[in-house]
């Protein structure tokens, strides 16, 4: 009976000192300026920079994975990370696998179309239309609600590729997070020629409560620490600073 509880006891130290030691966060970065790589390859971005400092705050020892974006959640059920930190939203068929922490930012999601457009964002403006998305997101689940059954739905593996065909002329219109459009689309130079249509789409069904850290289930004592975590950066000032290098907006989306 000592044996068996010297046992456990060993077990859950060696557990908390592996929980210590590293947590792998996975990001698919391909969605700047949250996640994605400098021409060294090094992760940057926003969503880096709120992780770096979460993890500094909750004494946690934490490395970067590169995932799909449809492989974040099956590689977290696999073991093969332990946090997705890739600007994930929060919704209720995500909640049914994984689960979330409290929101670190919220922003609503909008078309884009070029400036010269002159059809609505609607059913009937968007028939025959070719809509590009990335592929298993939230965007490409409204877009496929909404106008699959009258336009013909692109899916991309990465933001950048969808901006690539936009350029090119091989899309009429995308769909996604409204300030990341913009930072890293509409602002640059080859995005001169788009421009925001349509009212903003704040729908939480599709649009989530808010862009969450996602960890398995089970691994609740380790939320924990990410929620206290968030909750002190946004107290001392660590989140306005790190937000102020990228945004010149409220990107937590106090009201929202």
């Amino acid at each position: 009976m000592k044996n068996l509880v010297l046992g456990l006891a060993l077990s859950s130290l060696f557990c908390g000192a592996a929980m210590a030691k590293e947590v792998r966060l996975a990001s698919d970065f391909t969605y700047p300026p949250f996640n994605y790589k400098n021409a060294e390859g090094t992760p940057v971005g926003f969503d880096i920079e709120i992780a770096d400092a979460l993890c500094k705050q909750a004494k946690l020892e934490c490395t970067w994975v590169s995932q799909g974006w449809d492989a974040l959640i099956p590689s977290l059920m696999a073991r093969k990370s332990d946090v997705i930190m890739a600007s994930m939203r929060i919704t209720d068929d995500r909640k049914k696998k994984v689960l979330f922490t409290d929101k670190y930012y919220q922003t609503p999601a909008r078309f884009v179309t070029s400036k010269t457009a002159d059809f609505s964002i609607d059913k009937t403006g968007l028939a025959g239309k070719t809509i590009g998305v990335q592929q298993g997101t939230i965007h490409d689940r409204y877009v496929t609600d909404m106008f699959g059954g009258v336009a013909q739905i692109k899916r991309y593996s990465g933001q950048d590729e969808v901006y690539l065909d936009m350029q090119n002329g091989r899309l009429d219109a995308t769909f996604g997070n409204a300030d990341q459009l913009s930072l890293a689309f509409l602002d640059k130079p080859e995005g001169k020629p788009f421009g925001f249509k349509g009212e903003a789409v704040t729908d939480k069904t599709y649009i989530g409560e808010g862009t969450a850290l996602a960890l398995r289930k089970q691994d609740k004592a380790l939320a924990d620490k990410f929620n206290q975590a968030i909750k002190a950066i946004r107290a001392n000032g660590t989140y306005d600073k790190i937000a102020a290098k990228y945004f010149d907006f409220d990107i937590y989306g106090e009201n929202l």
